[in-house]
């Protein structure tokens, strides 16, 4: 009986959960990592094809759907951090980055938000399908299964050295798929080459979260990639894999969008400034606002100068 008070009791003593809570779970600052994977799939339909009818409504669609998954991953991890034990008010995060540390509220209303915003995905979907077939569904539910084993389970991916290569597989490539698959209704194995630049920089994002969390990490039993590596060799790896990023845009350009090499000299001059910050981070706990700020900027700047230099390709050849 005491213990059923107990819990009346702390039910009852949860502050309301509001929409502005509700907003800062789905993390926004994070959601380029969702929206430039639809914009160089736009640009590779437009460049390559066959975008055999634009549709504003079809893109707009795709956007809210790979949206809501960002919004769904972003809850449920920060869900099951919290009834883990994961997280705390002294892991540097800042307060609206972390709603349920630093507010009173009760966990399960940000688990039925995740899965809220997984089921309007699928119901979004549905218009997908009747213009494009089963195949995007198909690739949809695939990025669904990972999206809950990645912070759900006993040992879900996120505390395994797979969590860099899983994000960056489904939130790059699989999205950019799906979503080239949807615009020119036709199945392409080439879009996963061509998503090889968000697939790593999507990627760089987790690691740069779990190379500042390597103590934290430890203490609760998570076994990432650079828990592994040793933060040395972990920034080490994170220095190449930013300069194979920066490579990949280049040699892709060469081979399948050599027009848009003439972009080349803006990107490098514009992204200066972030590599120079980036690679002079040391990757710690402090540190970690900044970082995680300077790789959502690099995401930014080399997918929107990707994008830009597919679009000149097939620009230049109309000229």
């Amino acid at each position: 009986m005491t213990t059923t008070a107990n819990n009346a009791a702390l039910k009852n003593s949860y502050q309301p959960f509001t929409p502005k809570m509700a907003w800062q779970l789905a993390a926004p600052h994070t959601w380029p990592a969702s929206i430039l994977p639809v914009l160089m799939a736009l640009c590779c339909a437009y460049a390559v094809g066959p975008l055999s009818s634009f549709s504003i409504i079809m893109v707009c669609v795709l956007l809210c759907i790979s949206v809501l998954m960002q919004a769904a991953v972003n809850t449920f991890n920060d869900y099951y951090d919290y009834v883990k034990g994961s997280d705390s008010s002294e892991d540097n995060v800042e307060e609206s980055d972390a709603v349920l540390i630093y507010n009173n509220v009760n966990p399960h209303a940000a688990l039925a938000l995740a899965i809220g915003f997984l089921a309007v995905a699928f119901i979004l979907g549905i218009y997908v399908i009747i213009q494009a077939g089963v195949i995007p569904l198909i690739i949809a539910l695939i990025g669904a299964f990972f999206v809950v084993i990645y912070s759900a389970g006993k040992t879900p991916v996120s505390y395994l050295p797979i969590g860099e290569v899983v994000s960056g597989f489904v939130m790059g490539g699989l999205i950019m798929l799906a979503s080239y698959t949807s615009l020119t209704q036709t199945f392409n194995w080439w879009v996963l080459l061509w998503a090889v630049p968000p697939i790593l920089g999507i990627g760089l994002i987790m690691m740069t979260n779990n190379s500042c969390d390597i103590e934290k990490d430890i203490v609760a039993g998570r076994h990432t990639l650079p828990v592994l590596l040793g933060r040395q060799r972990a920034k080490r790896l994170y220095h190449g894999l930013v300069f194979v990023w920066i490579a990949a845009i280049a040699i892709l350009w060469a081979i399948f969008f050599p027009a848009g090499c003439i972009i080349a000299p803006f990107m490098v001059l514009t992204c200066i400034p972030l590599l120079r910050a980036i690679l002079s981070n040391p990757l710690v706990n402090p540190s970690r606002v900044a970082a995680m700020s300077q790789i959502l900027s690099l995401n930014i700047a080399l997918g929107t100068f990707y994008s830009a230099g597919i679009l000149a390709s097939q620009i230049v050849l109309v000229l």
